[in-house]
């Protein structure tokens, strides 16, 4: 039996654009999915499994950024921002807030389906992201809201399983302490850097716990954490 195909969630309220983006995702073999809100996109990255979700910056209901914002807050779906805006802030600001890549407008469709690929090979590897399944030693539902390690399931709060799933979902990436409160805490502001190191260290507990000889947070002094790539 095949492998169920990927969903990618395109959120863009031009028309032409998204025929466009629709047209070569199907050609690649993907299960585009058109929305024109970002409440929409919300509503359904709560509803069922997505791979991946390309996301304009401006629309008609909400900005962009906030969007990526709360997507991180739901589940740690990888983002590539699509958008007239081409500014070094503009891009430093979308990556901040947790996206994988940036593709301004105009585009060539081959290359956003080369990205989205790059992405998803980065991020949960060529079927990871529909399935649920981690390449190595991880077992990420997000459905469930689970994660399993070595086949032990974890017993983690909401936040120690925000921010689990914010490294698991891009392994050997360095996130920054601010990065890990965006996809973690509801209100980012209200957390600390320590806050953060709090929850690291009750993690590495878990995971200890669950297999002793494990160690796979590393830290990075002076820039933050990733997960160590198996």
């Amino acid at each position: 039996m095949s492998p169920p195909r990927q969903v990618i969630v395109i959120v863009e309220d031009e028309a032409a654009i998204a025929e466009t983006i629709v047209y070569a995702l199907q050609t690649e073999g993907f299960v585009p999915l058109w929305l024109e809100t970002g409440a929409a996109a919300l509503a359904t990255i709560r509803q069922q499994p997505v791979a991946l979700v390309v996301l304009d910056v401006g629309l008609p209901d909400m900005n962009g950024f906030d969007v990526c914002r709360e997507i991180q807050r739901l589940r740690p779906v990888p983002v590539i921002f699509l958008t007239a805006r081409s500014g070094e802030v503009d891009r430093i600001v979308g990556l901040e807030l947790g996206a994988d890549d940036y593709l301004a407008k105009p585009f060539s469709p081959r290359e956003l389906t080369a990205r989205v690929r790059a992405v998803l090979r980065r991020t949960n590897g060529s079927s990871g992201a529909a399935s649920g399944l981690t390449p190595g030693d991880w077992v990420h539902d997000a459905g469930r809201c689970q994660i399993r390690y070595r086949a032990k399931l974890l017993e983690l709060t909401r936040n120690e399983y925000r921010l689990l799933g914010a490294l698991l979902a891009s392994p050997g990436r360095v996130f920054t302490r601010d990065q890990l409160m965006a996809a973690a805490w509801d209100d980012p502001g209200a957390a600390i850097d320590r806050t953060v190191d709090a929850h690291i260290k009750t993690l590495r507990a878990k995971l200890r716990e669950a297999v002793p000889e494990a160690d796979p947070i590393l830290t990075h002094r002076g820039l933050g954490y990733s997960l160590r790539e198996t």
